[in-house]
C-alpha cells in the first residue's frame, strides 16, 4: 500500500468529531436516550470519543457499548464452520426504547453496517438506529446511508481509506492508500 494523500490529520478529525456531536444534539430532541455503539474495531473508540463530547455539551454521562459483527457478516469466507465464533460484543445497557447510534469509521459498501443492523435488533428494538462515519466513500451496494458524516471522499475501487487513531494506532488521521 502506497500513501497516496493525508484526508485528515489530528485537528480536523477533532473538529470532525466535534461537529458530529453537535449534529447529534441538534437532531435528537434529548440525549436521554441516546447511546452509541461502535463497530468494532476502530469504531468503538469514535463512539466513546463522540459519546464524551455529546456528554460535556450535555451535562450527562452517555452510554457507550462495543459491537463485534463477525457472526453477521456476509462478505468474509468463512475460516472454518466447524470451530464456533465467539461475539466479543460489549453492551452493558438495554437498548430497547433508545436512540442506538451505531459508529464507524468508514462506510463503503454498507455491508459492515448492514451486519451491525442485524447484531443490534437481536439485541433488542432501539426506537431508532442511526449511523455516524467519520468517511463516507461511496460504492453503496446496499440502500444505505449515514445520518452523520465527517467527510464525503469520492474513491475509485482500488483506493483504501486508512482511519488511524490514537487508542490503536498511536496516531489519529485518515489517509488516502493506493
Amino acid at each position: 500500500m502506497k500513501h497516496k494523500s493525508l484526508i485528515m490529520d489530528e485537528s480536523a478529525l477533532a473538529r470532525t468529531l466535534k461537529r458530529i456531536s453537535h449534529e447529534i444534539i441538534e437532531r435528537n430532541e434529548s440525549v436521554d436516550k441516546v447511546c452509541l455503539i461502535g463497530i468494532k474495531t476502530r469504531g468503538v473508540p469514535l463512539a466513546k470519543r463522540i459519546a464524551k463530547l455529546v456528554g460535556t455539551l450535555e451535562n450527562r454521562e452517555i452510554e457507550t457499548g462495543e459491537l463485534d459483527i463477525t457472526l453477521y457478516r456476509d462478505d468474509l469466507p468463512p475460516e472454518n464452520s466447524d470451530t464456533p465464533k465467539v461475539n466479543s460484543s460489549l453492551i452493558p445497557f438495554d437498548i430497547n426504547g433508545k436512540v442506538v447510534i451505531l459508529t464507524d469509521d468508514v462506510i463503503y459498501t454498507g455491508r459492515t453496517v448492514r451486519a451491525a443492523l442485524d447484531a443490534v435488533m437481536k439485541l433488542g428494538r432501539p426506537a431508532k438506529i442511526q449511523l455516524a462515519v467519520i468517511v463516507d466513500r461511496g460504492h453503496r451496494e446496499l440502500p444505505i446511508r449515514a445520518d452523520y458524516v465527517g467527510k464525503n471522499i469520492p474513491t475509485s475501487r482500488s483506493e483504501i481509506v486508512k482511519v488511524s487513531l490514537k487508542e490503536i494506532d498511536n496516531i489519529d488521521s485518515v489517509d488516502l492508500m493506493e
